[in-house]
């Protein structure tokens, strides 16, 4: 009898290198996007904790290598947790990957403890090591990590969608996320301003630059200063912030910080405007912009009234 070896197609093996190809992509893009979810993270919840250690008046107690690197560690977990959800992963897969921030850290605390590892050492080895936690633990659940993003949320969003409609105080809270999702801008604000209502501060006058700057710079890149109307009034606006920065820093140095913090509640007014109207920048950006530019200009105040 005479046996037949199945030889795979030529066109079969082409269709599927691609695809693999694919794969390997968005694995590596998943991992960026961690990494860069877990920078986030340090940056923007790093202000809590300064803030929570002053109003109990510890500020010291977070210098120490230990408790620093937990600290960092629920912030790196924070960011990445949220950027998961918000890609449609599931919760057992985001305990996984904030339990790879803490691990590392865990284990080296005993050298630390004992002098075996300086404070600089451990913080590096820490890094080191939870970047590779951060690939065991995507390995381990490589398909999800090589799939796009849809598949992650598709199960989640059609158990949603067909869902009957609820109305228990279960359903309500979920409402009331939905409605705080949506103003994701406000929060993250008043997240990256939150220790400046303990330690108020006087920025430099020359930041006020930086106000008219970013509406031209992402209207430039947006390519939304299409008409010579639009691109007149951000250059006006530039101009007159030019002539605001000037003038603060020339004056009485006891008038700068007034001045200053004009000019930041001065461009509130001027976000609230672009909001409204949807020219220039992304509305979630506008709205992001009058939080904090609220947020910066009423701190200045409250550093020259204390």
């Amino acid at each position: 009898m005479t046996t037949m070896t199945q030889i795979p197609r030529q066109d079969s093996l082409e269709n599927h290198t691609p695809s693999r190809r694919r794969s390997a992509l968005r694995f590596v893009g998943h991992y960026v996007e961690m990494v860069i979810a877990m920078i986030v993270g340090e940056l923007l919840f790093a202000g809590v904790w300064n803030t929570a250690s002053v109003i109990l008046g510890e500020p010291a107690f977070l210098t120490r290598p230990d408790v620093d690197s937990l600290m960092m560690a629920t912030n790196m977990s924070l960011g990445m947790a949220i950027w998961m959800r918000v890609r449609g992963h599931a919760w057992p897969g985001i305990a996984e990957m904030s339990a790879a921030m803490y691990v590392p850290f865990l284990v080296l605390f005993p050298a630390l403890w004992t002098g075996a590892l300086s404070a600089s050492d451990f913080m590096m080895w820490g890094h080191m090591l939870m970047l590779v936690a951060m690939l065991l633990v995507m390995l381990r659940r490589r398909t999800e990590y090589a799939g796009s993003h849809h598949e992650h949320g598709h199960g989640r969003a059609k158990a949603v969608a067909t869902a009957a409609p609820e109305t228990t105080p279960a359903s309500t809270g979920r409402r009331v996320l939905t409605e705080l999702k949506h103003r994701w801008p406000t929060g993250l604000a008043l997240l990256m301003t939150i220790d400046l209502w303990v330690q108020p501060a006087v920025p430099p006058a020359w930041t006020l630059l930086v106000l008219p700057g970013a509406y031209l710079l992402i209207g430039a890149v947006r390519r939304t200063l299409t008409g010579s109307r639009d691109l007149a009034i951000q250059l006006g606006g530039l101009l007159a912030y030019l002539a605001l920065a000037a003038v603060a820093m020339s004056v009485d140095p006891g008038l700068t910080p007034y001045l200053v913090a004009a000019g930041w509640l001065l461009h509130a007014v001027w976000d609230v405007v672009h909001h409204r109207t949807g020219k220039v920048v992304p509305r979630g950006y506008a709205e992001w912009c009058t939080v904090f530019d609220v947020a910066i200009g009423a701190t200045i105040l409250l550093a020259v009234a204390w």
